[in-house]
């Protein structure tokens, strides 16, 4: 640059001064510098890396942690000339605005919070370096922050609060456990009763039932012997039933019985015998 000659490369720009005041900014490229009368300075515009080391942070219920992260920015293009105009050194002015920032964040913030709500804090932190490093051209992409380290009393009394809490926990499940376990054993009983209450019923009905059946039966059978002895009994006349009362009385007499019952019908139904013999009689005569 001291023959007046510079090459920009391609993630470069080129601000250029000349007697002091900006004259212009040079995109990639071969490119001529007037010696003297004008001052040159290359602004990278890759994004840049830059872990902040540990240091201590002071929380909002006033616990001391340590803590160390890692913040991404890179130069605005389109406004390239501000990193060169407005500020001397722009990567330490964005990393001494990262530190302070998160004190101020994390000064608002508890340790619980801290701990548990990382992604929050980050982007609060974020957004807040967003507006303040506008002004040199500098973009910040990304913060990620790295570990929250409390102090070892702070972080035994959290180990222990930890333990009680995972030990709440399992006494909570195992009764929970124990409880859906009876529930599900009284509900097996329950259904075990009334399957076994519904098959004795459905047994005493289908019993019932050919019970039922069978009396029908019976009775159907009973009632269509009862027809066939009346259909034969209507066929057979006086006399016919007067020899059946004499066979009946044959089989009588060779019982050893000694007494013998005759219903007072009995005569009237051998008077058609009787008028028989008598009617035999009278033609022999």
């Amino acid at each position: 640059m001291s023959f007046g000659i510079t090459v920009v490369k391609q993630f470069e720009k080129l601000v250029v001064l000349r007697w002091g005041q900006l004259n212009r900014i040079s995109s990639p490229g071969l490119r001529f510098v007037v010696p003297i009368m004008e001052d040159a300075t290359k602004v990278d515009l890759r994004e840049r890396v830059q872990r902040v080391p540990t240091q201590k942070y002071i929380t909002s219920d006033n616990v001391v942690v340590d803590m160390d992260f890692v913040i991404y920015y890179r130069v605005v293009e389109e406004i390239a000339e501000r990193a060169v105009l407005n500020v001397r050194d722009f990567q330490a002015a964005v990393i001494n605005m990262a530190v302070a920032t998160l004190r101020t964040v994390i000064g608002a913030t508890t340790l619980a919070s801290a701990l548990a709500d990382r992604e929050r804090m980050r982007g609060t932190l974020q957004v807040s370096l967003d507006e303040i490093t506008d002004r040199w051209a500098v973009k910040v992409t990304q913060i990620a922050i790295n570990e929250i380290d409390p102090p070892p009393n702070v972080k035994s009394a959290m180990e222990r609060e930890k333990s009680a809490e995972a030990i709440k926990t399992a006494d909570i499940t195992e009764s929970e456990g124990q409880r859906q376990a009876a529930i599900n054993r009284a509900e097996g009983e329950k259904q075990s009763a009334i399957l076994t209450a519904e098959g004795k019923r459905q047994s005493e009905i289908l019993t019932a039932e050919g019970d039922q059946q069978a009396e029908i039966l019976r009775a159907e059978g009973f009632s269509t012997a009862l027809d066939r002895i009346y259909q034969v009994a209507s066929n057979i006349d006086e006399k016919t039933l007067s020899l059946q009362y004499f066979e009946t009385l044959k089989s009588m007499g060779s019982s050893p019985s000694t007494k013998f019952i005759f219903p007072m019908e009995f005569t009237a139904m051998l008077k058609p015998f009787l008028n028989l013999l008598k009617n035999k009689d009278e033609t022999t005569s």
